[in-house]
């Protein structure tokens, strides 16, 4: 095994092999810049997202740059930032909000409008609609409550459209001279 000699001649040996191609980060950001802007542009809609995009992916650059060994390797190790950063920008999107002419709060509710009221009209309704026949009552429900059309119905029920048109006009009619449900009246 053989000793150096001059150990600041050897240092300057082992530099020498060891020359870095991008001796700094503005070197390296001057030289690769369009190259990774266009691959930020291909990851967002808009150039401008493209710019910022790319900042922050240079910004993670700069801050590990005396950790990466490898500069050949720069190039992957931004393309990873600029995807992670998209990444966390898409995850953490909030959905916008916007003005407009309309209020979207309900409107308050009337003060002849009680909740027990409504409650006991409930019941009522359908009292009057276990009152109907099965299959009126089943035109109805599928009718006016699961919302079906007339069509829908009729399928459901495996008869024509004609009779669940028939059945439930007859069923509206015997809940319109239900008693119970003459206060809605």
């Amino acid at each position: 095994m053989t000793t150096p000699v001059c150990t600041s001649a050897s240092n300057a040996a082992t530099a020498a092999t060891r020359t870095l191609p991008y001796p700094s980060f503005a070197s390296y950001v001057k030289a690769r810049q369009p190259v990774l802007l266009r691959t930020a542009r291909s990851l967002t809609a808009n150039p401008s997202d493209a710019e910022d995009l790319l900042q922050t992916a240079l910004a993670k650059t700069y801050v590990a740059w005396e950790r990466i060994e490898d500069h050949r390797a720069l190039d992957g190790y931004v393309r990873r930032a600029l995807l992670n950063t998209r990444t966390s920008q898409w995850r953490k999107r909030k959905v916008d909000e916007f003005a407009c002419e309309e209020l979207p709060e309900p409107e308050p509710a009337p003060a002849g409008d009680d909740p027990a009221e409504q409650q006991a009209l409930h019941d009522a309704m359908w009292r009057a609609i276990m009152r109907l026949p099965a299959r009126q009552r089943a035109m109805v429900v599928l009718r006016y409550y699961e919302d079906l059309s007339e069509v829908q119905t009729a399928e459901v029920l495996g008869v024509s459209v004609g009779t669940v048109k028939s059945a439930v006009s007859r069923a509206l009619g015997k809940l319109r001279d239900d008693p119970e449900l003459g206060i809605v009246r």
